[in-house]
């Protein structure tokens, strides 16, 4: 399906996104999103409990989530021996890679003329090339926001990888009893994300939602540290989910917008690294945390780690950059 009079390569992206549409496109994705982390939440729902069957306390599985970090930060897929929930997850995600490289283009990003686009001619930088990360890092008010993102959300991301444990011993759930709960986190995660952020967005400038974001981690953080039940963990999700969402999404927008075109990949790879980051240090740090202190620490951390970020936020507000064109 190539347009006429268009180039051989113009013509094919524009003929496959003409076919797929971008309705589809974007529907598409969240399925294939949504099948990724069903199938990630599988494996979190069941491990605590084989791990404490295999004897180990929340210490040894905090380092065992940080070999899983370590591993994912990486790249490197390493499959054990086949339970029926990993032979479920594999089959699901060899459908969404078959998915993913027959349905999905290439780019869906067009170079604008006002982009800034890579110098005509030169050298395509590795994937390796940490000069070219450092180059991004170091653009105009890239690495400020970079900064917020990983330090206003890992102290909750300490929570989140410790909170399969916590479920267990603290709150004293069963396995089925913690999978509903997990299942609740991801039905406020998508109906906060796809419905309250996208209107909020269209209101209040992207600096507005990142404070109010920011101030959300230190008002649950605050509530979090006397946590005695998991019904007020319960009443606090919606405002976790909320802080997380609004984090993500805010810093991932002004990130991409300070780049051009054709370094929204890398910069993309950039924020997503931001999650195994968390789970390489975080199960560790974690573990530690709530065999000394006890779930109150995580709500500590939480409190005061915010509140320095959003002292930094209205001493020097973060620069903004208008979108660039599709």
């Amino acid at each position: 399906m190539r347009g006429a009079g268009a180039p051989g390569g113009q013509g094919q992206h524009s003929g496959k996104m003409g076919t797929l549409g971008h309705p589809r496109l974007i529907l598409l994705t969240y399925l294939l999103v949504a099948l990724e982390l069903t199938c990630l939440f599988m494996r979190f729902s069941i491990m605590p409990y084989l791990t404490r069957r295999l004897g180990l306390d929340s210490v040894a599985f905090g380092y065992l989530q940080t070999a899983f970090g370590v591993l994912q930060l990486l790249g490197g897929p390493v499959f054990g021996r086949l339970r029926c929930p990993a032979a479920v997850a594999l089959v699901a995600n060899l459908v969404a890679a078959v998915l993913s490289f027959t349905c999905i283009p290439i780019s869906t990003k067009g170079v604008s003329t006002h982009a800034q686009a890579a110098p005509p001619g030169g050298a395509r930088a590795s994937v390796f090339d940490l000069k070219a990360i450092s180059r991004l890092l170091l653009r105009p008010g890239v690495l400020p926001v970079f900064l917020v993102k990983v330090v206003s959300g890992f102290p909750s991301g300490l929570f989140m990888v410790m909170f399969s444990i916590i479920s267990m011993d603290f709150f004293q759930l069963d396995a089925a009893q913690a999978g509903y709960l997990m299942s609740f986190f991801g039905v406020l995660q998508m109906v906060i994300q796809g419905l309250v952020i996208g209107r909020l967005s269209s209101h209040f400038s992207e600096g507005a939602l990142l404070r109010t974001s920011v101030l959300g981690f230190i008002v649950v953080g605050l509530a979090m540290a006397p946590m005695s039940s998991v019904l007020h963990f319960c009443l606090l999700m919606p405002g976790l989910v909320f802080s997380l969402c609004a984090l993500n999404v805010v810093t991932d927008s002004m990130l991409t917008k300070a780049v051009s075109a054709s370094d929204t990949g890398t910069m993309l790879g950039l924020c997503a690294s931001v999650q195994p980051l968390t789970r390489t240090l975080g199960p560790t740090v974690g573990g530690l945390l709530y065999r000394s202190f006890g779930v109150p620490v995580f709500g500590h951390v939480q409190f005061a780690t915010n509140v320095l970020v959003l002292l930094a936020l209205w001493r020097q507000p973060l620069a903004q950059k208008p979108d660039k064109v599709w």
